[in-house]
């Protein structure tokens, strides 16, 4: 992996009484895609605000190839992109019109925003709406235009704040082909989502945030591994079953989780290896299986592991 890009040491914001942000610390190498993730009040949109110098911290500092980052460095943060949740577009503006005037706010004119205006336009793949208004496109249209304009000025981080809310599956997927795209071409990458299963498609390194402060910073094979639970076995049985089987049940090889609800039961496994004993064990117990799945943990399990709470708490 290269060298660091974005170093984040320390971040600490207070409103009031409330300590939003608490000591937050993580890195994002060059070419690297970070999923930054948490709870509603979590503290990640403060977080982000910090990393694009539009919030000041109280503490703490958040440092791009070793220069500060702050609300006043100009030079620095237009090293960094970031595609806001709220769409930052003139809708009676043709799609084009609105790259030309976000460029222009970057310093870029003439053939040298032109291009890049095709260039990226190509990259989100509206080179066929560029004369169209955004008033026309779809919820995911748009979202891929404000992708677009974050990256007129060529940054070398890439921050997307929730850049999926509200838009259909193959929006989405047009959104993941550019960012894999990006990806492709060494782009370093921070990503904030409410759905997990973007992350684990996209990220190579998952840092939890809740409550303000780091639970988790981490590849995600590397998170997985301190799961207790490495693997899910989902059972649903002709009967509910009795506490004193629940009980025996949790006893078992293999065993690190139980959970029951009416005839279904909810089982951590170390290894999907332990599940066909265990089917065995409850079929000896005079349990009929009337259906069953195995499944590898997920990140809303490790998640929920950290926190405690969903991730749309």
């Amino acid at each position: 992996m290269s060298n660091v890009l974005l170093r984040v040491e320390g971040l600490v914001k207070s409103y009031g009484a409330r300590r939003a942000v608490d000591g937050v610390s993580f890195q994002v190498r060059t070419g690297q895609t970070v999923g930054l993730l948490g709870p509603n009040g979590a503290g990640k949109s403060t977080t982000v605000s910090m990393l694009c110098g539009l919030l000041r911290p109280d503490a703490g500092q958040v440092l791009l190839d070793g220069q500060p980052v702050t609300t006043g460095a100009a030079g620095v943060k237009r090293r960094i992109g970031l595609v806001p949740q709220d769409l930052a577009l003139y809708e009676d503006l043709a799609a084009r019109e609105n790259l030309k005037l976000f460029g222009a706010l970057y310093g870029l004119k003439g053939k040298a925003l032109d291009d890049r205006i095709d260039s990226v336009l190509g990259l989100v793949g509206l080179s066929d709406r560029a004369r169209d208004k955004p008033a026309t496109f779809s919820g995911g249209m748009k979202r891929r235009l404000n992708i677009a304009a974050a990256l007129l000025h060529d940054p070398d981080l890439l921050i997307l704040d929730e850049p999926t809310v509200g838009v259909d599956p193959q929006s989405r997927n047009a959104i993941f082909d550019t960012l894999e795209a990006l990806q492709a071409q060494g782009r370093a990458l921070i990503y904030t989502s409410h759905y997990m299963e973007e992350v684990e498609r996209l990220a190579d390194h998952i840092v939890i945030i809740d409550h303000g402060k780091v639970l988790a910073d981490d590849s995600p094979a590397a998170l997985h591994r301190k799961l207790a639970s490495k693997a899910l076995l989902r059972v649903e049985l002709a009967e509910p079953a009795g506490s004193q089987l629940l009980d025996a049940l949790r006893t078992q090889a293999g065993v690190t989780a139980l959970a029951s609800e009416g005839n279904a039961l909810d089982i951590g496994l170390t290894d999907n290896a332990d599940a066909v004993p265990l089917l065995g064990w409850l079929q000896g117990q005079g349990q009929r299986a009337v259906h069953f799945a195995t499944a590898r943990a997920s990140l809303e399990d490790i998640f929920l592991d950290l926190t405690g709470r969903s991730l749309r708490d």
